[in-house]
């Protein structure tokens, strides 16, 4: 459409008709297809390069689109200049985002009908819900969302029915009901997904695309391979341990199978069993004959030896729970559930509560607690417990604790506070605080010692209160004595595990685990820590590791906050549970009751992309009839092709087949680069990096990982609940292909959140089409410019300026920074083309150097908007073949004294008509450059004298001399002032008697040449720049005359007394502005 409310959209529409053109040409040449050759290649001679392949359980979105257009950018420079590229593209199902969706829809048919008619409250309240736009690919369909709401959310815990957003999807109620089945999603999202990565312009081998899950059955045969091979390699193993897991789906919910919490491993705390003494309360009374106790957990059991009391939240919510048939726990319903999963439940993984309590009722109840000093201590109330961490019960020790020191301190301070929660004094105040640890500069009672420091007279006090733990706590445990009990005399970091043990051994204490922060699964419940017996891979084991380290440090991770994310990963992270029993997938081939889960059927399969041609025949899904079945592709086969195994005599394939497959693979790997979010550092590419090293020889580890920030929309979050989301279907049809990567480029290149600009997609819009219009105005013109050589100046600083284009952009490409390319390789060269333009005035533009112009722009601008550059090839330019594998430009080294000359040039004309409206007008404001000063009347005319001094001397040389020796280039630093003014005082200078009224000019001087040295470096202390002023200048009057308006100029040596006598009587001008090398000065006369 052409117009939307009076707006036209006419540029926008003519890029999407460019853009059909160009895929055409390029689909019906099959120009992105990829094939290996029979001899290795060199280095630079191939390019693969990877992208983590999206779940598709929704569209595509600009998040997707940013990340992948790291890898489409560099993929499209190393075809540009000449690489043989394989850019493939996959579809991850696996895992349980779909089934759970599919399965949500089923309940609510069940519940509601079909089509469903939901409930009208909760209907609006699931309205309102905000989508993480960024951790889903639920985006919509081609309209735009609109409003302030959304009407769906994808992700979320809440009431939000999977029917709407079925809906949002632009399906209807027949074709909704039909996503019951999962796998009907497989079919229906991946398609789409090709339609609009092509209408990105992806340059991709879609031959080489496939699915996962063993409704594909060629990767299915791939991932059991994979995962036989590490078993057999004893990578794989069974075993009981912590893990994240899903109470309603019923098994471990991994970093993928999550709404939130990526990256949240569980907690270890030990519980402290504190026993309640009898007789107990009437409220507790149907608990006698049983062992109850107040289950507090802690991070240090070695301090219990100080306990004075345990510490309760009024107000909070707990209960009695059945943990056997002789033990009740008291604490929070939350802790309760953890540890029934945990086998610490009579009814397994169903908690049972007793009586329902608060902490109202705990206070004051007598409790022996282990290792306690105190033979009864009491529950007191705290108000700055939490129930949503821990047992809601906590031990407390005030002699290390500030916070118990300051929470006791009140207590006894506070008789008012005392009785408003019934406390007795009995409870409280003959309690004192034990020593129980010696630390180096707090001595044996650090919390009473540090809250006095900090002057902290009140539990209320947070951030104070804060600030002393984090100057009592990792000190205490790191540096710590312990002076009491059976270790007393050794570290507390040595005798914790030993103290932590003895407790578990002798029944007083217990393990428990539970999520270090909230973690909510995509079927919406929120998940506990469980221990399952379940199929691990053996990540951090010692030797696997080492490997996978030396891996990495051969790996280009393009910074060093990815290198640092890396080491991280690798030193916490410790097996992975590899198995589910709920979702999509390939079932584990010995234990058939479980599939494999999402994360570890995605670690090598770059390399499955290498051979995927031969498998599927043009068919994602594996199901077209090729070569080879899939029952054919046997453990022996994939070892041939990956792990130089042995023949497979009895494979069935033919040998001519088997050879080709295991040459795509020779050739294509390792893979170049592999480009993520960084986000996937804490758990895919990490994976990726071990399980290659464990398969793969280490000729074919991963070569590098590119990894970037989240993308914003308009410097906000990525929200459909604001409106501020789009799909890449939606943005390359509100702004076309090109525009859209034209703006992601833009967007930013580092580790950081990058920002994708609207109003820089428009303006991208408006750019590449008038460009083509003048394009098609000059070539319409063509026999007006200026034919022969270059050999104007004009010429050979434009001629300058595309070498040095060309040379800048090729390195921004080589080194991933695309913004930067689109800088060099389009805005500075555009701005170059239009002072060339101006500059040559009525002898026009040279030919040859407009032709060079067009082509050279076009092919640097390809890679980031390939349609345009298409299109100008064929349809302006009328080059043979495709832009897209022309070669990358020729171009000589840059000559950078004539850059800096021009620069000279253009400053001093800046600087010259701001001078002029000064001198004749009295205003300190000038004139935009390029455009001219008109004389003051019309009968005035303006002549201009331009005084250049082209050396530096006398004292601003001896201050030149001076740094030049104090002065390292390697670093760009200068020896100390000390050094400096000590040169100084020794110096001509220093030794002339008016030395004083010298210095004060010096210094300033000084600090000004050492700041521009260590900007630009050893040229800015020269004694005079590296080309001639008089000359350039002289060469350009032309181009000052129309620039400043003037009659005629003329270019003067500022030390000749002939010279300044033309000045007449506005030679003051030139005495209170004299000219120095890099900065004439100028004065003008009326004729």
């Amino acid at each position: 459409m052409a117009a939307e409310g009076g707006k036209s959209f006419a540029r926008r529409d003519r890029l999407l008709e460019i853009e059909a053109k160009a895929r055409n040409w390029w689909e019906e040449k099959q120009v992105f297809r990829a094939k290996s050759c029979e001899k290795p290649p060199e280095p630079g001679e191939k390019f693969f390069g990877n992208f983590p392949f999206p779940y598709m359980n929704g569209f595509l979105h600009l998040g997707h689109a940013f990340s992948l257009s790291k890898l489409e950018f560099a993929a499209a420079y190393h075809r540009l200049r000449g690489a043989n590229v394989l850019l493939p593209f996959g579809f991850h199902c696996t895992g349980m985002p779909i089934k759970a969706s599919a399965d949500k829809l089923a309940r609510e048919i069940q519940l509601f009908g079909e089509p469903p008619v939901f409930p009208a409250q909760v209907k609006q309240e699931s309205q309102e819900v905000e989508v993480e736009a960024e951790e889903t690919n639920a985006g919509a369909p081609p309209a735009k969302f609109k409003g302030k709401k959304s009407k769906v959310a994808s992700k979320s815990g809440g009431q939000v029915y999977q029917w709407e957003i079925m809906r949002s999807f632009g399906l209807s109620d027949s074709e909704i009901s039909k996503f019951q089945n999962p796998y009907n999603w497989l079919t229906f999202f991946p398609p789409l997904a090709v339609e609009d990565l092509k209408a990105f312009g992806l340059g991709c081998d879609w031959r080489r695309s496939f699915i996962t899950t063993d409704m594909n059955p060629f990767f299915d045969a791939f991932v059991r391979w994979q995962v036989r091979k590490l078993k057999s390699m004893g990578k794989i193993v069974k075993d009981v341990r912590y893990t994240i897991y899903s109470p309603l789906d019923g098994q471990p919910c991994a970093d993928h199978d999550r709404a939130s919490g990526e990256g949240v491993q569980p907690q270890e705390y030990t519980v402290i069993k504190m026993e309640l003494v009898a007789p107990f309360p009437s409220k507790l009374g149907v608990l006698e004959g049983r062992r109850v106790f107040l289950a507090a957990a802690t991070l240090r059991p070695e301090t219990m030896y100080g306990q004075t009391n345990a510490w309760v939240l009024p107000d909070g919510e707990y209960g009695a729970y059945e943990i056997n048939e002789t033990d009740v726990f008291i604490l929070t319903e939350r802790a309760a559930l953890n540890l029934a999963y945990q086998k610490y439940s009579r009814v397994p993984e169903k908690p049972t509560c007793l009586v329902e309590l608060t902490g109202h009722d705990l206070i004051g109840l007598p409790l022996k607690s282990p290792l306690a000093l105190n033979e009864i201590i009491y529950a007191l109330p705290m108000l700055t417990v939490l129930t949503d961490k821990g047992t809601g019960i906590v031990t407390s020790v005030p002699t290390d604790s500030p916070d118990d020191y300051m929470a006791m301190h009140d207590l006894k301070s506070k008789p008012a506070f005392r009785a408003k929660y019934g406390v007795k004094d009995e409870w409280v105040l003959p309690f004192e605080i034990i020593p129980i640890i010696d630390i180096p500069g707090f001595g044996n009672k650090a919390a009473e010692k540090v809250c006095a420091d900090l002057k902290i007279k009140s539990q209320n006090e947070k951030e104070k209160l804060a600030e002393a733990k984090r100057l009592t706590y990792l000190k205490g445990f790191n540096e710590g004595t312990l002076i009491v009990g059976e270790f007393n005399g050794r570290k507390v970091q040595e005798v914790k595990p030993l103290i932590r043990s003895k407790l578990i051994e002798t029944g007083e204490a217990i393990v428990y685990s539970e999520p270090e922060k909230r973690v909510v699964s995509r079927s919406g419940d929120e998940c506990v820590v469980a221990l399952t017996d379940q199929w691990y891979i053996t990540y951090g084991e010692t030797e696997w590791k080492k490997l996978t380290e030396e891996c990495l440090s051969g790996m280009n991770l393009f910074s060093d906050e990815t290198r640092h994310g890396f080491e991280h990963t690798l030193g916490w992270l410790n097996q992975w549970a590899c198995s589910r029993s709920f979702g999509l997938g390939t079932r584990i081939p010995w234990d058939e009751e479980f599939l494999v889960e999402s994360l570890s059927d995605s670690t090598i399969y770059m390399a499955y992309y290498t051979i995927a041609h031969f498998l599927h025949n043009g068919d994602m899904y594996g199901s077209s009839k090729s070569a080879i079945k899939p029952e054919q592709m046997t453990d022996e086969v994939w070892d041939f092709i990956f792990c130089d195994g042995p023949y497979p005599k009895s494979s069935g394939i033919s040998s001519s087949i088997l050879s080709e497959m295991k040459q795509e693979f020779e050739y294509w790997y390792p893979f170049d680069v592999r480009v993520s979010g960084k986000d996937l550092i804490q758990n895919h590419l990490t994976f990726c990096i071990y399980n290659h090293t464990a398969i793969m020889s280490k000729k074919h580890w991963p070569r590098g990982f590119r990894c970037n920030g989240h993308i914003m929309l308009n410097a906000e979050k990525m929200s459909k609940s604001t409106g501020n989301f789009r799909t890449l279907r939606q943005a390359i049809e509100e702004f076309s292909a090109d525009a859209t990567r034209f703006s992601l480029a833009d967007a930013g290149d580092g580790v950081d959140d990058a920002n994708f600009v609207f109003e820089t997609a428009n303006a991208a819009i408006l750019r590449l089409t008038k460009e083509i219009s003048w394009m098609e105005e000059v070539l319409a013109a063509e026999s007006s410019l200026r034919v022969g050589p270059p050999t104007t100046y004009a010429d050979r600083v434009f001629a300058n300026e595309i070498n040095i284009a060309v040379n800048r952009t090729e390195q921004n490409y080589s080194d991933y920074m695309f913004r930067e390319a689109l800088k060099t390789g389009f805005y500075d060269l555009q701005a170059a083309r239009d002072e060339y333009r101006f500059s040559c005035g009525a002898g026009g533009m040279n030919r040859d150097l407009v032709w060079r112009f067009m082509d050279v722009q076009t092919r640097l601008i390809t890679p980031i908007c390939p349609h345009y550059g298409e299109y100008v090839w064929r349809e302006l330019l009328k080059k043979e073949g495709f832009v897209v594998n022309a070669g990358w430009p020729v171009a000589d080294s840059p000559d950078l004294t004539l850059q800096s000359a021009n620069k000279y040039l253009q400053d001093s004309i800046i600087v010259m008509r701001k001078l002029l409206q000064k001198q004749v007008s009295g205003s300190k404001k000038g004139n935009k450059k390029g455009t001219p000063v008109t004389s003051v009347t019309e009968d005035n005319k303006l002549s201009g004298l331009i005084y250049v001094n082209e050396h530096f001397d006398g004292w601003k040389a001896e201050c030149l001399k001076i740094l030049q020796i104090n002065f390292n280039r390697d670093s760009r630093t200068f020896s100390s002032d000390k050094v400096i003014q000590e040169a100084l005082q020794k110096s001509s200078i220093g030794q002339s008697k008016d030395f004083r009224q010298i210095q004060k000019l010096c210094m300033p001087f000084m600090k000004f040449k050492k700041d521009e040295a260590v900007a630009l470096g050893a040229q800015a202390l020269d004694l005079k720049l590296p080309f001639g002023e008089i000359e350039v200048l002289q060469e350009n009057l032309d181009l000052i005359k129309r620039q400043l308006g003037l009659q005629d100029v003329e270019v003067l040596s500022g030390t000749g007394p002939d010279a300044l006598s033309k000045a007449g009587s506005l030679v003051k001008l030139i005495e209170q502005n004299p000219p120095a090398p890099g900065s004439p000065t100028a004065i003008f006369l009326t004729r």
